[in-house]
């Protein structure tokens, strides 16, 4: 039958007498079964040799010589392949492969004009019209199960991403951009086409070895699927999420041939930093020819257009990237986002907040105003105020979008290389520009208040004789708190807790230098101390209000404010009744202060002894006693009973109050 070629009933014949010989297997020490044996070896070696040189006739390996149609003869050679050495099917399989192949490397060789990236599309072309040609002429002549098709698909992948490979390494200067971005498209459309007609398993084969690679998504370059559109890109403040599609299928294709373009993404890279160089200057040139945005107080501060104009760019390439290479690739794209998150942070924002006098411009602020016809002061405008919070309103936009990014590149990349992506630094520059912004806002009104308190100081209190209304020092303070805290208010609103951090930061800076030029008031009579206690008082309450001055909402201040106001004014409250408290008996006079001020100190008592007026001879045995009476350091739990002292003082100061509130009103 094998010399007859006979093969469909040798496979049928062969079949049973391999099943029958392994029966046989543990008795091949017998020599007649051992013969036996030997002989169908022999037979299985010739039959396929002469099966190799059958196909060989019918697909000479030299020349293009193709026969008429598919044979029955090589059909049932097949059939008896596939019980053979599994050699002889994989010899069959690569010379038939090799032969239907053989026309493409000659067509296509590197020094074809067709060759080059620009006519990528003819390669596709020619392997669609040879898988069409074989199934009309071969489809029936092989087994389903050699999956012939997929193979001579698969076969050409390996070629052209070779074949790719070379030619880009001789003409890599020749890769611009637009070419690129077309061939991995054009690429990557066939790579599509491929799954939709195969299954991929044939990629397993140990001959074949399976490209890792990443799952695919919906290929921005796709002509049927364009990529998203900037409107459709357009986010929610501080929002990189994607609205949430039906996942992709798996493509075991993705990268088979798209893979050797992962060396040149470098020039795509290239590109996307000249073009976010581009809009970085154009959002420069557009801020100095139109200007802040006007302030929005329905929604609080105006947040600069151009943020979200960058991180829905970010995001356009983040994706586009993510489906040519999830590997380095994307490293050398977040280093690229990461300069132009800081430049946008140094150009746009730090770079916009409006210079003071003697400022040299970027954050540091040496010098904030500057005093002009006496204690008048250059202020910031409003329009200044609403810039200084929209720029801290947009800082905090790209803290919280920068966080997301590097949440959303870092699900994006290869695993092995999650921990390159790190944003931290660019997170710590936007918060940079925020205590910028804040301390500014604090400076201004700092400053705008440092007349009042340097009037206050030079006031002759030693000869005020009655107590009357608030001192004109204390309403100029209010007036400027009522002036520019409104405003930061509302160009905060979206972002409660950096308007929170502003009335803390001025209240901590306020204060102390309002105690300050209390010590300077000096020397001070009863009915003096009496009026600045109300003065006092009046500011304390001011203060406690300040986060909420002028607004339509009361809300209840933070606690954390409320706290810090309530210890710094009532210090300044119980220096002032110290003061007031007869020097006499020395003792009581003593323990009153050490009562009254926690705190507690020589240097304090030094100055307090300094506004009452006293010579430095009453006060040196003044300063002994306190020494002589001051408690040991606290140790231990008991150390917290010095503070129990104050307790009775909020009752002791509102009875005080009263009482010059009535005054008051008498005098009125």
């Amino acid at each position: 039958m094998t010399r007859r070629r006979q093969y469909g009933e040798v496979a049928n014949l062969l079949q049973g007498v391999m099943n029958v010989l392994e029966h046989f297997h543990k008795y091949m020490g017998i020599p007649q079964i051992r013969q036996l044996s030997e002989r169908v070896k022999a037979a299985q070696t010739e039959l396929g040799q002469q099966i190799l040189a059958d196909f060989e006739e019918a697909f000479p390996s030299q020349g293009t010589k193709r026969p008429g149609g598919p044979s029955n003869v090589l059909r049932d050679a097949c059939l008896v392949a596939n019980i053979l050495d599994p050699r002889i099917k994989q010899e069959i399989i690569k010379k038939f492969i090799k032969q239907h192949l053989s026309e493409y490397l000659v067509l296509f060789q590197e020094n074809q004009d067709v060759a080059w990236l620009d006519k990528i599309d003819r390669r596709y072309a020619w392997i669609k019209r040879q898988l069409v040609d074989y199934e009309e002429k071969y489809g029936r002549m092989f087994p389903r199960e050699w999956y012939m098709a997929e193979r001579i698909a698969v076969e050409f992948c390996h070629i052209t991403r070779t074949e790719l490979a070379k030619i880009m390494r001789t003409r890599a200067k020749e890769i611009e951009v637009k070419l690129l971005l077309f061939a991995i498209q054009r690429t990557t459309n066939f790579e599509g086409f491929l799954a939709k007609r195969f299954s991929g398993c044939t990629l397993m084969d140990g001959s074949l070895k399976k490209l890792e690679s990443p799952p695919v998504s919906t290929n921005p370059f796709l002509e049927d699927e364009p990529a998203p559109e900037m409107e459709d890109l357009a986010m929610e403040k501080g929002d990189l999420e994607q609205p949430k599609k039906p996942k992709a299928p798996n493509n075991p294709f993705h990268g088979v041939v798209s893979k050797c373009f992962e060396p040149h993404l470098y020039v795509y890279i290239e590109s996307q930093d000249k073009n976010l160089g581009e809009l970085i200057d154009r959002f420069v040139a557009d801020f100095k020819a139109q200007g802040p945005p006007k302030p929005n107080t329905d929604e609080g501060g105006a947040v600069l257009p151009s943020c979200a104009d960058l991180f829905v760019y970010y995001k356009k390439c983040m994706v586009q990237c993510s489906q040519l290479s999830t590997g380095e690739p994307m490293i050398a794209l977040t280093t690229i986002f990461q300069k132009y998150l800081r430049e946008y942070a140094w150009k746009i924002l730090s770079g916009n907040l409006p210079k003071t006098t003697s400022s040299s411009g970027g954050l540091t602020i040496t010098s904030l105003l500057k005093e002009k016809e006496g204690s008048e002061v250059a202020k910031f405008t409003v329009d200044e105020l609403c810039l200084i919070c929209g720029i801290l309103s947009t800082s905090e936009y790209c803290l919280a979008t920068t966080q997301q990014l590097e949440e959303k590149l870092k699900e994006k990349v290869d695993v092995s290389l999650t921990e390159r992506i790190n944003l931290t630094g660019e997170m710590d520059t936007f918060s940079t520009v925020i205590s910028s912004s804040i301390q500014l806002l604090v400076q201004d009104l700092d400053a705008a208040c440092d007349p009042a308190l340097t009037a206050m100081s030079k006031m002759q209190w030693q000869n005020v004789e009655h107590v009357g209304d608030q001192s004109p020092y204390v309403t100029s303070v209010i007036l400027h708190i009522k002036q520019n805290v409104p405003i930061i208010r509302d160009n905060l609103a979206s972002t409660r807790k950096y308007f929170t951090q502003f009335c803390i930061k001025f209240a901590n800076s306020f204060i102390p230098k309002f105690i300050t030029h209390l010590f300077k008031c000096k020397p001070i009579s009863m009915v003096g101390a009496e009026q600045l206690l109300l003065d006092t008082h009046s500011l304390k309450m001011v203060l406690l209000d300040l986060p909420s001055i002028g607004s339509q909402v009361v809300r209840k201040a933070p606690a954390s404010y409320t706290k810090i106001v309530v210890k710094g004014m009532t210090r300044a409250e119980m220096i002032l009744k110290v003061v007031m408290a007869p020097h006499e008996p020395l003792v009581v006079f003593v323990d009153n202060y050490i009562k009254l001020l926690t705190d507690c100190n020589t240097e304090t008592f030094q100055k307090i002894l300094d506004m009452k007026g006293l010579k430095r001879s009453e006060q040196s045995s003044m300063l002994e006693l306190l020494r002589q009476r001051l408690p040991a350091p606290p140790s231990g739990p008991e150390g917290s009973s010095s503070l129990s002292l104050l307790a009775p003082t909020p009752e002791q100061e509102s009875s005080r109050i009263r009482k010059l509130e009535k005054l008051i009103k008498k005098r009125l």
